[in-house]
């Protein structure tokens, strides 16, 4: 769209998440939606690269013949597998989709760097596969091949449809109230519910100290990952207050319903990793987790609590929390290059 010259200055209560004006260009003054500039900075000071977290361990861990029981190397290949595409659907997600229909340039500004930080998760994935010598086609067609992994994928994707047409455009009730059910798809289910089994598996590992590199990687994407999870909530909490039209019971109770089936595809899937249970984990325990995880996704869009299912894994917790000094810039195998180090 061309550019309106106009002497007029940008008005702040003009600014929407979608429907908002000038919209061409990223004007962060005046700023409205602060908590995006805010995850924009947070998200810089996190910056990380897979590549600098050593995988010397894990590589003697997977090649050791007593150091993995069988149903653990099945169930870091089967999180894996869900991840490597996991990441892929969240990328094109925000890049084919929201940054397209959303008018806010602090929430454009954002975008951009949850991009970058889903193409460093992709990054790390391969890292692992090609660390650990792995069978490259077996992890990346997991979701072809694994009911579990393509139920998941493919109920988050039948949502993108009409938001990834060139043609939907955001301006009416109906596309309005269909961009903000892909948020709550998107943040809610895929962000805030389907990684989170996957994440606590990996800590498993990191708590009996094995598979110590992926585990680690695994913990700076999960944090990367929450503050995408906290600004999709903004982002829908923000809507649900700038055009309250669209939060209407039925959709609210179709949010609901979208919540309670995806726990469901999640206990699904903790069945697969977990035939037997491994790190005092199984898949009783994961549906449990799951369940208060969703409830926790529901109190933060102001719905009620379906499943009032204490916290399985209070441990999860403290991997949540990671601590941006963590050791990191002193175990990272490959320093920076800045200023006038840096070869041209």
């Amino acid at each position: 769209m061309p550019i309106t010259k106009t002497t007029n200055k940008v008005d702040v209560n003009k600014r929407r998440i979608i429907n908002g004006e000038d919209a061409d260009v990223i004007q962060l003054y005046p700023m409205r939606h602060t908590f995006a500039w805010d995850a924009y900075n947070t998200g810089n000071a996190n910056h990380w690269l897979p590549t600098e977290i050593s995988m010397q361990k894990d590589i003697e861990h997977w090649k050791s013949p007593t150091i993995l029981s069988e149903d653990e190397r099945k169930a870091f290949k089967t999180v894996l597998g869900f991840f490597t595409t996991a990441d892929s659907i969240a990328a094109n997600n925000v890049v084919l989709a929201m940054y397209r229909h959303i008018t806010s340039p602090e929430c454009r500004l954002y975008l951009l760097r949850q991009a970058y930080e889903e193409a460093v998760h992709t990054h790390a994935y391969q890292y692992i596969v090609e660390s650990l010598s792995l069978d490259e086609g077996e992890i990346f067609n997991m979701y072809r091949e694994v009911d579990a992994i393509y139920d998941k994928d493919a109920f988050i994707l039948s949502f993108n449809e009409g938001i990834f047409d060139g043609n939907f455009k955001t301006g009416t009730f109906e596309s309005d109230q269909k961009f903000l059910e892909n948020m709550v798809v998107f943040s809610l289910i895929l962000e805030g519910i389907f990684f989170y089994s996957s994440f606590a598996v990996m800590f498993g590992f990191q708590r009996q100290n094995k598979m110590v590199g992926a585990a680690e990687q695994i913990q700076y994407i999960m944090r990367d990952e929450s503050q995408h999870l906290n600004f999709g909530i903004n982002i829908i909490n923000a809507i649900k207050e700038e055009q309250p039209e669209l939060w209407t019971p039925e959709f609210q109770a179709r949010a609901i319903n979208l919540v309670k089936q995806a726990v469901d595809l999640e206990a699904k899937f903790a069945a697969e990793v977990f035939p037997k249970g491994i790190f005092g984990m199984n898949a009783d325990g994961f549906k449990k987790y799951i369940e208060y995880i969703a409830d926790r996704r529901l109190e933060r869009v102001d719905l009620p609590l379906q499943y009032n299912t204490p916290n399985p894994f209070p441990w999860m917790s403290e991997a949540i929390d990671l601590n941006k000094e963590k050791n990191f810039f002193e175990t990272r195998v490959t320093e920076y290059k800045v200023g006038g180090t840096l070869e041209w």
